[in-house]
């Protein structure tokens, strides 16, 4: 997607480690195209902020302090549902690509980032696209190749584990779910690790694409 010179794509971060929030403003600020409007180093800063800075895209670490990296994902997609959120992080497990995305995120890239990689995942986002890191990509198509749970795994949940799995589908995080039902985090957590068992399964997002599947 071109744009014009005048008219960049405006660009927020929200990253707790000074050196690398630094660089990545430096790299922004070098770039075409982009402009970087704010840069923060907690969720907290970030969910005051965004809202009136109004940023086309903003760049997210998962590993935050206070409000973690998804959460602050999840805020901000009701606030600011227009825009477009990446996830920068080193985590590279199932669980934290799964949790980001259902969360809002349409991007997820590993640091450390190159520049070019950098720019072009913002550029591509605004334009609607999903930049991924390419084994990130590989991760998730393999979560989605689990094999679907069959009728008989899924009438072996209790109706109080049904509806764990169905709020875990839609993106909502345990202790949201807790809320929800009006019981305790721990006791949502002991309805998954029953769910994870009779699905036969190791992690949220394996559990979420058999349940989708079945």
């Amino acid at each position: 997607m071109s744009l014009p010179k005048d008219d960049p794509i405006t660009v927020a971060i929200v990253e707790d480690d000074s050196q690398v929030r630094h660089s990545l403003v430096g790299i922004l600020k070098r770039g075409s195209g982009v402009l970087c409007v704010g840069a923060f180093g907690d969720a907290e800063e970030a969910l005051r902020e965004l809202p009136r800075l109004q940023p086309q895209v903003a760049l997210m670490d998962i590993n935050l302090p206070g409000i973690d990296g998804v959460e602050c994902v999840q805020k901000l997609s009701g606030l600011l549902p227009q825009m477009q959120m990446v996830m920068l992080t080193v985590y590279d497990d199932t669980d934290a690509i799964f949790n980001s995305l259902a969360a809002g995120a349409s991007g997820y890239l590993l640091k450390p980032v190159s520049a070019v990689q950098l720019l072009a995942a913002v550029k591509d986002v605004y334009a609607g696209g999903a930049p991924m890191t390419s084994n990130i990509v590989r991760k998730v198509v393999q979560t989605f190749k689990q094999p679907v749970a069959t009728a008989h795994e899924t009438e072996n949940l209790s109706a109080r584990e049904q509806e764990v799995l169905d709020y875990l589908a839609k993106g909502y995080l345990y202790k949201e779910i807790a809320d929800q039902l009006s019981i305790s985090y721990g006791t949502v957590h002991t309805y998954i690790e029953r769910v994870f068992k009779k699905l036969h399964v190791r992690s949220r997002a394996q559990a979420v694409a058999k349940y989708l599947g079945a």
